[in-house]
């Protein structure tokens, strides 16, 4: 092959090579996504740090975090200010403030047998430990404001026997379960001794 012949084919390499790389541009400059992983955007300036990663997709709003379960409202006709309020139909106490908020909320244990009658009653008595009526279980924090057939009728943790087996599982709650307390999940119990002083009005309503 001459000298001339080679100058030749060199140039047709040449400008070869220039389409396949002009038509490489404008198909980037066509295409509407963003540049493949890996691909950089642009030159990184001196110290910066360019990530090879490509672009993060944004996963949406989280639809658990949208659909909040409603506060169930105290009960209409439970009276006014500062108080605790037990719902027997509903299994369900609150804590309400002076000024009608409400502080807590949660699903209790009542009695199986009809030993508590709708009205408004006053903490009068309270015990850091206590042992059931038959000496068959103890309970924590427990917050009395009645007097049943056979003991006091008050707040309380869920039992234990002598074993320490509890009686009821806390998935019960919201169920009659007891033979005349409301049991409570041991941390509503605590929320409840810090919250029901001596005098505090309890409303119990049907």
């Amino acid at each position: 092959m001459g000298a001339t012949q080679g100058v030749r084919w060199w140039r047709v390499g040449m400008t070869i090579c220039s389409l396949l790389i002009t038509a490489a541009a404008a198909t980037g400059a066509a295409g509407s996504g963003p540049p493949a992983t890996g691909q950089l955007t642009a030159p990184a300036a001196p110290g910066e740090v360019v990530s090879l990663a490509g672009p993060a997709r944004s996963a949406g709003p989280d639809r658990r975090q949208l659909v909040q379960p409603a506060t169930p409202p105290v009960p209409a006709h439970s009276g006014s200010g500062r108080r605790v309020v037990f719902d027997m139909s509903s299994q369900r106490v609150w804590l309400v403030r002076e000024d009608g908020g409400i502080r807590s909320t949660y699903l209790v244990s009542g009695s199986v047998t009809d030993n508590l009658e709708p009205a408004r009653y006053a903490v009068y008595s309270r015990s850091r430990y206590a042992t059931s009526f038959d000496l068959d279980s103890t309970m924590e924090y427990m917050v009395r404001f009645t007097e049943g057939d056979r003991a006091a009728i008050g707040f309380h943790d869920i039992p234990v026997d002598g074993a320490g087996v509890r009686l009821q599982l806390p998935s019960d709650l919201g169920t009659p379960q007891s033979h005349g307390c409301i049991r409570q999940r041991h941390a509503d119990a605590e929320q409840m001794w810090r919250f029901a002083a001596l005098g505090t009005p309890v409303v119990v309503t049907a």
